[in-house]
């Protein structure tokens, strides 16, 4: 992918611990850019609007919570239109491309950046690219109207095709160059944002007058900084089909265990709130929380317990889950797929054979045991109504912020306000559960489940988590009340 992380960061302080972390715009690099009124403030659809325009001032707080004593922080440009554009409607030659794994909504995002050019700014050139970055220099394009758009938001999917793999920088930036594209629009995860963020400092350092701006996707949410990525809601809601079939089945069958598999390489965040919707899971397991099956404390025991109490289970895990524990796992550990994620094997047939093998073996009791794996089912479903709302705001805010001038960003909602966040912090790291904060200690307490942790491990943990990462609910640092209960628990 070439080299990454050139660009200097852009920060502006102020008063009282005030710092914004700001992102480029074209003007930094190419001088005496003209400017336009932007056509929004002759738009019909805006005529009822009291504010047009966002203040160029207005910024979004990452941190919500405060002390009053507290430095103000860190803050993102506020995302939106603003009064002077930095291209004119006629001359603008936009692209878009979706990079990884697929999520609903992606079609969604689709369609608003291409009615959102349209109907908002008057763009009538947009190119679709086909299948992935490698479609930039090796497929065919695509043009994108917005009756060509007009039903995609119905469908799983993406029109425009998806790959992995096949950033070539330099070829990339060849291809814009020659097709005379000016805004670039890239949907894909912190692998496809890491992409992007290299081909703008090419873009950057070869003077082009070209907007990138991303859409961070990934089913997972394991983005930092923004509140949750697009198509997260949806997984949620579709994976309480699968958790209910496992609670059928197992309800039905005495001593019967529903083992339910979903997406999460790193990140527990839809075992985890999939959990706490459905109220019929006994145990969830996360990459986040490590658990052990043997001995006092253990899975094993805690399922013969269940098991005894209420004649049949649920449990729920994320793919990453145990995967230390998988005997064969030192086999696949420098394997990769094209995106540069770790493969990993499939922890639920592992764990239900583990499960199979530990009852036959101790003859204390008879079970049953249904495995249900709805990755591939949840992965391509249409996004539902709150993504779809969701997917639009993203799609027109990312339009909003290239026609001001700003590129080389991430458009996201930090604390429910969208912002327009720099590469660098979207790809830094990832968005983890934090088990030592009050989300995780509402899930044990929903489902009973111990920690599988000793009080030790979770000072440890608590340790590492020091930086702690944004949570869905706008919570950050740890309760007291609940890391008590979480060691509690684990006592």
């Amino acid at each position: 992918m070439g080299t990454f992380g050139n660009a200097q960061p852009k920060i502006v302080t102020g008063d009282a611990g005030y710092v914004l972390e700001d992102v480029p715009h074209l003007a930094d690099y190419i001088p005496d850019l003209p400017t336009y009124h932007n056509p929004l403030q002759d738009n019909p659809a805006y005529s009822v609007v009291k504010q047009y325009f966002v203040n160029d001032d207005d910024s979004v707080a990452q941190k919500i919570v405060v002390h009053k004593s507290s430095p103000r922080g860190t803050h993102f440009r506020r995302a939106g239109p603003r009064q002077k554009v930095y291209f004119e409607s006629d001359e603008v030659h936009a692209c878009i491309v979706t990079c990884g794994g697929l999520c609903p909504g992606l079609n969604t995002v689709i369609r608003e950046i291409v009615c959102g050019l349209n109907y908002m700014y008057g763009v009538n050139r947009v190119l679709g690219i086909a299948g992935g970055y490698r479609g930039f220099y090796s497929r065919n394009t695509t043009s994108l109207t917005p009756k060509v758009v007009n039903d995609i938001h119905k469908r799983g999917g993406t029109i425009l095709g998806t790959s992995r793999g096949g950033h070539d920088t330099s070829k990339i930036v060849d291809s814009i160059q020659d097709r005379g594209i000016n805004q670039v629009y890239i949907i894909g995860g912190d692998g496809t944002q890491k992409g992007a963020s290299v081909i703008f400092e090419e873009i950057q350092r070869r003077g082009l007058k070209v907007a990138v701006a991303g859409i961070p996707k990934t089913i997972d949410n394991d983005i930092p900084v923004i509140d949750k990525s697009f198509g997260f809601d949806t997984a949620v809601e579709e994976a309480q089909r699968a958790i209910n079939a496992a609670h059928v089945e197992s309800e039905s069958i005495e001593n019967c265990i529903g083992v339910v598999k979903l997406m999460g390489r790193y990140s527990g965040f839809i075992a985890m709130h999939a959990t706490l919707a459905s109220r019929d899971v006994d145990c969830c397991l996360i990459p986040e929380s490590p658990f052990y099956l043997e001995g006092p404390g253990g899975l094993f025991e805690y399922i013969e317990k269940r098991l005894k109490e209420n004649g049949h289970m649920v449990i729920v895990m994320a793919e990453g889950a145990g995967q230390e524990l998988l005997s064969e796992s030192m086999r696949y550990a420098d394997k990769q797929d094209a995106s540069g994620n770790k493969l990993l094997q499939d922890v639920g047939l592992w764990i239900s054979q583990k499960i199979r093998d530990h009852f036959s073996t101790s003859k204390r009791m008879g079970i049953t045991l249904k495995y249900i794996d709805p990755t591939y089912m949840i992965r391509a479903v249409p996004s539902n109504a709150s993504d779809n709302v969701y997917c639009t705001l993203l799609a027109q805010s990312a339009v909003h912020g290239a026609m001001a001038g700003y590129t080389g960003f991430t458009v996201g909602p930090v604390n429910g306000r969208h912002s327009y966040i720099p590469f660098y912090r979207i790809i830094e790291r990832q968005n983890k559960v934090v088990i030592t904060d009050r989300m995780w200690a509402r899930l044990l307490s929903s489902t009973n489940q111990p920690s599988f942790l000793s009080p030790e491990d979770i000072i440890e943990d608590k340790k590492e988590e020091a930086p702690q990462s944004q949570l869905l609910n706008g919570e950050s640092g740890r309760d007291d009340e609940a890391f008590e209960k979480v060691i509690s628990n684990a006592c």
